[in-house]
């Protein structure tokens, strides 16, 4: 592990995933609690559209997935207090459509074809030191939307109408968490891909839904559990790759690392719950 920390580009991966990691604990407890990790899902793959649009036209494709990404979260947001009963559809022909125009994106662009893997997959051995800088300056913007409207937030992720009649702008509110939502997949494509992001997004806050009844506590607690999982799947990969040369992609990695500690926070929590329950 010492030996992996002192190499320069380990370093780079490393502040690049825990970066990630903050955006992913906040905005994931917000869709965890809200219980919209279809639409979130919705966004991610619409992001890919962009990422295809910058390769066609020559722009970075990162901007191309943000512009996307908070399209579709304005398309959703929208139609999720205007539509309902047909959320679900719209949803997955927005999640359909984003990467059916990627595709066909990438398809025109000029010159030899992008390797789509790293978006779809994730490529976080390769970020560069102005992508950490990106995630950065993301932190700071999604930590901030928290400070200031933390309280509408919440009001309109337990309790619509409680929110509405309190004077909450309750669909602004939910477009600005959705918009979130597309920001935190813009930080997430680059270390798990478009695919996986939305994993990544909700695992670590149901992990920690386990063990905190607040909205504030299960954000404390994903965050660190999100790190958790990134140095894992890192480090794993890493070691994997040096000591027995075995090449493993470090975001599948860190989704299964991810996954199986959820399944170990759900039967200890279970246990937990069954000895608080029977009679002393």
């Amino acid at each position: 592990m010492i030996e992996a920390l002192s190499l320069p580009f380990f370093q780079r991966v490393l502040a690049a995933g825990l970066l990630a990691s903050v955006a992913c604990g906040i905005v994931g407890s917000y869709v965890v609690a809200k219980r919209i990790s279809t639409l979130a899902g919705g966004v991610s793959h619409a992001a890919f559209g962009g990422v295809g649009l910058g390769y066609w036209l020559g722009f970075p494709p990162m901007l191309g997935a943000a512009a996307f990404g908070l399209l579709a979260s304005s398309v959703i947001g929208v139609a999720y207090r205007r539509i309902g009963t047909g959320l679900d559809t719209l949803t997955s022909m927005i999640w359909a459509v984003g990467m059916a125009l990627g595709l066909i994106f990438v398809s025109l662009a000029p010159g030899y074809a992008p390797d789509l893997m790293s978006f779809l997959f994730g490529s976080l051995l390769f970020v560069p030191w102005d992508y950490v800088q990106l995630v950065a300056a993301l932190d700071v913007a999604i930590v901030l939307a928290v400070l200031l409207f933390g309280k509408e937030f919440q009001a309109v992720c337990f309790d619509e109408e409680f929110a509405e009649v309190s004077g909450v702008p309750v669909e602004r509110t939910l477009l600005a968490l959705l918009a979130l939502t597309a920001l935190a997949v813009v930080t997430l494509i680059r270390v798990v891909g478009v695919i996986l992001a939305l994993a990544l997004l909700t695992i670590p806050a149901m992990i920690a839904r386990h063990w905190s009844d607040s909205l504030r506590g299960m954000m404390w607690l994903a965050v660190p559990i999100c790190a958790g999982c990134v140095v894992v799947g890192l480090l794993g990969s890493w070691a994997l790759d040096a000591r027995a040369d075995v090449s493993l992609p470090p975001g599948p990695l860190i989704i299964v690392v991810a996954t199986l500690l959820y399944a170990l926070s759900a039967f200890a929590n279970g246990r937990r719950r069954a000895r608080l329950s029977s009679p002393a």
